[in-house]
């Protein structure tokens, strides 16, 4: 009798389990409501610098800048240089999450294969931290929010809610801080710097607080010009001519 009631309670955990895996995915694509991101606006709460929530208000908040308001090279530098593929994927690049896996399988190395897309999801909606059910999470919304939302809106949220540096979040909020100009005004090798700050942008403020570019930051500046150049936003002449330039602040 009492193994019988082991294997009853085991096969009940077990199916309470299998079940539970099933619904999961069900229940986290309706919890969250993404459909009034197509008219509202994503606002962050600061604490010392630090996004600590998001609200979804219908009132655009003060830093918020229209996608058809940032320049082309704003827009494009970004894009090339976080997610290339962004207009053709439908919220993962399932190539890059292949070539992601295989480094961290054969190399021992990790890296990020988050799309645009993902990216937006994991700001708004989620917290920052590695488990499983957290990625699990993020796809399951990505999917929904590409089903939900056009492209455009996905980028111009996600323009508006990355981070730039220190306490810096939105491109029009980084725009000014860098530059002193509206992010409709960003030349290409501003909007490059841009670029480059994203993967970390507090450990990339070093340039501006320096008032001149790592030998990384440059190096990476140079590789996002040269993809502007490859993507046909910008031609060879603009290319060589943001190679040589500097920005306002630079030495």
């Amino acid at each position: 009798m009492k193994v019988n009631n082991v294997k009853k309670i085991f096969i009940s955990v077990l199916c309470t389990i299998i079940i539970g895996c099933a619904l999961y995915p069900i229940a986290v694509y309706y919890a969250f409501d993404v459909e009034k991101l197509k008219n509202q606006y994503p606002e962050f709460k600061l604490i010392k610098g630090e996004v600590d929530s998001y609200q979804v208000v219908k009132r655009r908040p003060s830093y918020w800048v229209n996608l058809g308001d940032i320049s082309t090279y704003g827009k494009w530098a970004i894009i090339l240089s976080e997610d290339w593929a962004f207009y053709q994927h439908e919220g993962v690049d399932l190539a890059q999450l292949q070539i992601a896996l295989t480094e961290s399988l054969t190399l021992g190395k990790v890296r990020g294969a988050s799309t645009i897309s993902q990216q937006m999801v994991k700001n708004i909606y989620l917290d920052h931290s590695r488990s499983l059910f957290r990625k699990m999470k993020e796809l399951i919304i990505t999917y929904k929010v590409e089903k939900t939302l056009s492209k455009q809106r996905i980028l111009e949220i996600y323009l508006n809610s990355i981070e730039f540096g220190p306490g810096i979040w939105g491109i029009r909020n980084a725009s000014y801080h860098y530059f002193k100009k509206h992010p409709s005004r960003l030349n290409p090798r501003e909007a490059s710097f841009l670029a480059m700050m994203l993967p970390s942008p507090k450990r990339y403020y070093e340039s501006f607080r320096k008032k001149k570019l790592t030998s990384f930051a440059e190096k990476r500046v140079l590789a996002i010009l040269s993809k502007l150049k490859m993507g046909k936003i910008i031609s060879e002449d603009e290319l060589y001519l943001n190679q040589i330039i500097r920005m306002n602040w630079e030495n």
